[in-house]
């Protein structure tokens, strides 16, 4: 491999900084592993000790690269980082869906990600224009739980809708929609979609029209909540139901 660059969308690689991040890269897609990187500052560390160990067992190259961890982290306290290849998975048909539709926040993304995979939900699907899910901070912000999901990034919500015809859409939004617990409280078909839009601007109108819109019943103080506290009650009370 060439000597590590920033982080770029065209790149057939991408890293997994923190600690515990590239630990989850060696355990769930070692295949995927390329390299492990170290700060020297980690020497001794039992993080540091366990993640060369398993990647010696794994025969994946570990060195320490203060300078090249510094780039891709873009902070001074990244002590390891896993490189791993790029992949993309084919979404399981009979598991339920979590699409994540024009999301922008690298955050917020890497968030849901470690939600849904918390409450067992393991196929997600991103609709573009989106962030790259493979971008250093949304890796973070799952704590790698990307790593042992099934992601597959779409380049129009109709494209996701052909390959999973007769799924039974959820789509999170005001209009035309019922209150969660009333959907809840319904029948819910065993293969379900939960569809979130934009940070800022929600689902298309369109979306009313698919499937039945679901809103989160809140009080008037607040005009909407955050897309990753939305996507974590709708998550939870579509598995926990």
């Amino acid at each position: 491999m060439p000597s590590l660059s920033p982080y770029r969308s065209d790149l057939d690689y991408a890293y997994a900084p923190g600690m515990f991040p590239a630990m989850e890269c060696l355990l769930h897609r070692p295949d995927l592993a390329r390299r492990v990187l170290l700060h020297t500052k980690a020497a001794g560390t039992e993080g540091a000790q366990r993640l060369t160990e398993l990647a010696e067992r794994l025969h994946v190259r570990v060195e320490e690269a203060d300078r090249a961890l510094a780039r891709i982290s873009g902070k001074e306290n990244c002590f390891a980082a896993a490189v791993f290849a790029k992949f993309d998975d084919a979404l399981a048909q009979d598991k339920p869906h979590v699409v994540l539709h024009h999301p922008s926040d690298c955050g917020n993304v890497g968030t849901i990600l470690r939600t849904a995979l918390g409450f067992g939900v393991e196929d997600v699907a991103l609709i573009r224009p989106c962030v790259d899910v493979f971008d250093p901070r949304v890796v973070r912000a799952s704590m790698g739980s990307l790593f042992q999901l099934r992601i597959h990034t779409y380049d129009t919500f109709e494209a996701y809708e052909a390959e999973h015809a007769g799924r039974a859409l959820y789509p999170f939004m005001l209009d035309g929609s019922r209150s969660l617990p009333d959907v809840l409280a319904g029948d819910v078909a065993s293969r379900w979609t939960l569809v979130f839009g934009n940070e800022g601007s929600g689902l298309p109108p369109e979306f009313a029209a698919k499937g039945q819109p679901v809103r989160i019943p809140s009080n008037e103080r607040i005009d909407s909540l955050n897309l990753s506290i939305a996507a974590a009650i709708g998550i939870y009370g579509f598995t926990q139901r």
